[in-house]
């Protein structure tokens, strides 16, 4: 009998050890999987984003107010560009956001040209860091900005358009030029010029 109740106690008791260790495991992933999350979003990088998905507000100006048209950009290929927005910020910066869309009766799929010809920028996959600004008042081309891995501050993980989609919402951010220049020329690879005002 005595023999019987030692075994049900040890079996209680090691019962009792895989809980609380397993209790402490998951509690000890589960905080370390918040702090990568929490490290992921505090950082500058531009991870790739699924395909036809839009950029979340993050607290930046990255979703377009569609309220607005600066300008509409036809290619021959079906993709138009709306851009909504040019907005200078305090730090510098210019932020350039707006909808692509797919004219076309057919789904199309993003040029590499987008993409920009750095090696740093081709790690993101599809992207719009090939984008330029010019100034032409100032004689100057402005890129997309990287972070400090490389990283174009821009939309990414635009792989393709399909025809009816409400469109992707984009963002490109720039160095900001002067505060004299009210317009610049947004070049986009493959896509005619059009002039844009700063707001």
């Amino acid at each position: 009998m005595s023999h019987r109740y030692g075994v049900t106690r040890r079996k209680v008791a090691t019962a009792a050890l895989l809980a609380t260790t397993l209790s402490l495991s998951l509690a000890a992933c589960g905080g370390d999987d918040g702090e990568s999350a929490k490290d992921k979003g505090s950082s500058n990088s531009a991870p790739a984003a699924p395909e036809n998905s839009k950029p979340q507000d993050d607290g930046g100006d990255t979703v377009p107010d569609t309220s607005k048209t600066l300008a509409t950009i036809n290619g021959s290929n079906g993709f138009q560009f709306v851009v909504h927005e040019a907005v200078r910020d305090q730090g510098g910066f210019l932020t350039i956001t707006g909808t692509l869309r797919n004219t076309s009766d057919k789904r199309v799929f993003a040029p590499i040209e987008w993409n920009g010809q750095e090696n740093n920028v081709r790690r993101t996959g599809r992207s719009l860091a090939g984008m330029t600004l010019v100034d032409k008042a100032e004689k100057k081309r402005y890129y997309v900005l990287r972070d400090t891995e490389g990283f174009p501050l821009t939309t990414t993980g635009i792989t393709a358009v399909g025809a009816g989609d409400d469109g992707i919402s984009f963002f490109a951010q720039f160095p900001s030029p002067p505060d004299k220049t009210t317009q610049v020329d947004i070049q986009i690879p493959l896509m005619p010029t059009a002039t844009i005002e700063i707001s």
